[in-house]
């Protein structure tokens, strides 16, 4: 083995053993916090005596702490807990050990219902056994149930704060449940630590109103509110004279985040005061006063706050502050942009695939001057473009945050973590919704997704669409639209298996149908590889949000440097806007087309050249409205050969039964009525305005 193969494994074998100690340190320190946390909540009471919330505790862990978690509440309450008390919470600390293995050994653990049970039988059973072998009076067994009630809710309130995904808080997509869930459980462990008093002072009241004062006077009202509530509640039921906090915390909160504008002091001071009228109106005697002195010196900690904490306390409050709101036009443009910039890169691909292919047949030279030209005209295709893009945005009159942000909230439920949200009302009164996240995602087309977005919009949505782009994924949802289309297309191969004509058809993000014909020149593998390419290019180009006259710029390039060999394609599209009914007819080289009103016959014949042959092209353009029941008839040069008005006429008394009959029938009668031996590769498509 070399030097430095032996000095590469040396460096790893140390590395490997460094992480690994790093591991153990971790799961150490783990288990040692579900010790210590069991051991504090073992001395937890609330009035009448009762402090079940470590058998809570030990219900809620997992398989690799609630040893740890059963030995510090058992230690605990041996310590603190005197007589029929301390033997009584012992056994159902064992009783609640038990119960969790069996939970983690059936790994049933994700069902909350069950470590509620467990927590409930294990206080009940043990407390029931005490008052009858002690001959306990009803009120003791009442006392009992109340406490096995206590232990079952702090067990909903513990498995909820363990089990949630804190990457939710990083989103602010945490569910308000899960987050009320959290402030309870750290308010029950605060309550554990009230009785550290110097005078009647509690430590823990001190920690909890600064807390409170932390929330108002760098977070949200509903932060603050939240805490508060949960706050008081805990250390209200730790005591007979503390009840009054619960009130007194959530009132004087919400009077402090009146005077946030006043900075640290103002809220300092109108807290102070409205726990000073609180106190009065308790008339508790010294407890009051103790509040009084805990709110005072809370107050004057938050005041004395260096910067240095004030800003890092706005940063967690404020976190993602500097990412733009869900649905600006900055987020959603930089969005589009790179799908934009994604569909390029196919476009390369799709050329650099081609011409492979091309060379392999045989042994082609480059056209230097021809490519400069045709990448000086790609710069233009994509200023175009870009343009496209910048009207598109400039259509956009409203970004809906709100929805946005209920959004954000209903997909954190689901564990889904968008990148980015953006609901679009167009300048027409359209709402879009974009959503962009990673390619991995899961569940992101559930019509379950579908609905509850539907729910919070207000709006009738069509089915969801996605589109993926290297390791994103954009899903798209847009409104129903109040027309839909019918279609059916037929196709005839002239030659071989392969058809020179490409048919696509694309509904894309913003409530249009798009039809796509394109005809590759002459018959065969190779004009179904120029109108394969041609068609291919356009519907992707069009699906990314482009235009059709930059689209087709791009097209036309990519013929262009195709090959050597002429290469050229027609392209046939027709554009109906789903809401208004209104029909777009692009052509470059393609032949005429039908539309079809209360059986009145009308064509759209437009001069035009086809694709690959000049630098310079544009498609001829015409624009109709189409009502219920009316059809446009799009097909290519192989059907229209057999005469204008021999075709005409059948179309006219054609009563044929639906969109794809109606196809198939028209290609039968041009088969029927063309030369066998000159005949060219055939394509029709029919669609019919439906009502939504």
């Amino acid at each position: 083995m070399s030097a430095g193969k032996c000095k590469y494994m040396e460096v790893k074998n140390k590395l490997s053993v460094k992480n690994t100690h790093k591991t153990i340190i971790k799961e150490s320190l783990k288990r040692l916090i579900w010790f210590l946390l069991s051991f504090i909540l073992s001395f937890s009471t609330v009035v009448g005596g009762s402090c079940p919330f470590a058998i809570s505790l030990i219900c809620v862990s997992n398989k690799k702490n609630f040893l740890f978690s059963a030995v510090g509440a058992g230690i605990g309450y041996m310590i603190f807990c005197d007589g029929n008390d301390a033997i009584r919470y012992f056994t159902a600390v064992i009783i609640s050990a038990l119960g969790t293995l069996a939970v983690n050994i059936f790994n049933s653990k994700k069902e909350i219902y069950i470590p509620m049970l467990v927590s409930f039988l294990s206080v009940f059973a043990t407390g029931f056994v005490i008052n009858f072998r002690t001959g306990a009076v009803i009120g003791a067994y009442a006392l009992v149930f109340g406490e096995s009630v206590l232990a079952l809710g702090t067990t909903f309130f513990f498995f909820r704060a363990v089990n949630c995904n804190y990457k939710r808080l990083k989103f602010k997509a945490l569910p308000i449940t899960d987050t009320t869930c959290l402030m309870v459980s750290l308010a029950v462990l605060m309550s554990s630590l009230s009785f550290i008093q110097i005078k009647g002072v509690s430590i823990a009241r001190i920690i909890a109103v600064l807390i409170i004062l932390t929330a108002v006077r760098f977070g949200s009202p509903k932060w603050s509110l939240i805490i508060s509530l949960c706050l008081g509640f805990a250390l209200g039921i730790s005591g007979e004279n503390s009840m009054f906090l619960l009130g007194a915390y959530a009132f004087s909160a919400l009077v402090a985040g009146l005077f946030t504008s006043m900075s640290s002091f103002g809220v300092s001071i109108s807290f102070i005061l409205s726990m000073i009228f609180f106190s009065i109106a308790a008339d508790l005697g010294s407890f009051s006063v103790c509040s009084v002195i805990e709110s005072g010196i809370a107050g004057i900690i938050l005041v004395l706050f260096p910067n240095i904490v004030r800003e890092k306390i706005s940063d967690f409050f404020e976190s993602g502050a500097d990412i733009a709101p869900d649905g600006s036009l900055r987020q959603s443009l930089v969005v589009r942009l790179r799908f934009a910039s994604s569909a390029l890169a196919q476009v390369s691909e799709s050329v650099r695939d081609v011409r492979e292919k091309i060379n392999e047949i045989g042994d082609v030279e480059p056209m230097e001057s021809e490519l400069r030209m045709v990448a000086s005209d790609q710069f233009f295709s994509i200023s175009d473009m870009l343009s496209d893009l910048a009207f598109e945005f400039n259509d956009t009159e409203i970004f809906d945050f709100k929805s946005a942000g209920k959004i954000r909230r209903m997909l954190g439920e689901y564990d889904i973590y968008p990148e980015n949200i953006s609901v679009i009302i167009d300048k027409f009164d359209r709402m879009r919704v974009e959503i962009l996240a990673s390619s991995k995602t899961k569940g992101m087309d559930s019509p379950r997704i579908k609905n509850e977005i539907a729910k919070i919009c207000k709006r009738d949505f069509e089915k969801s669409r996605t589109n993926y782009s290297g390791g994103n994924l954009l899903l798209t949802i847009i409104e129903r639209p109040n027309f839909k289309m019918s279609f059916g297309f037929a196709q005839y191969c002239a030659e071989g298996s392969l058809c020179g004509d490409t048919i696509k058809t694309i509904n894309d993000s913003k409530g249009h149908m798009v039809f796509i014909i394109s005809d590759g020149m002459g018959k065969g593998s190779r004009a179904a590889l120029d109108g394969a390419m041609g068609a291919g290019l356009l519907s992707k180009l069009l699906s990314a949000g482009f235009g059709f006259d930059s689209s087709l710029k791009v097209v036309n390039s990519a013929l262009l440097v195709k090959s050597s060999d002429e290469s050229l394609a027609t392209l046939d599209c027709a554009c109906v806007d789903l809401f208004t009914g209104k029909c777009e007819f692009y052509k470059a080289g393609a032949p005429r087309s039908y539309i079809v009103k209360n059986n009145s016959l009308s064509k759209c014949e437009l001069s035009s050249m086809p694709a690959g042959i000049l630098r310079e092209i544009e498609f001829a353009k015409r624009t109709t409205v189409l009502n219920v029941g009316d059809e446009i008839i799009m097909m290519s040069d192989g059907i229209t050969d057999i005469g204008e008005e021999l075709l005409d006429e059948f179309i006219c008394n054609d009563d044929s039964d639906g969109p794809n009959e109606r196809a198939k029938d028209i290609l039968d009668f041009a088969l029927k009525h063309s030369d066998e031996r000159h005949r060219d590769d055939m394509s029709v498509i029919v669609a019919k305005l439906m009502k939504g």
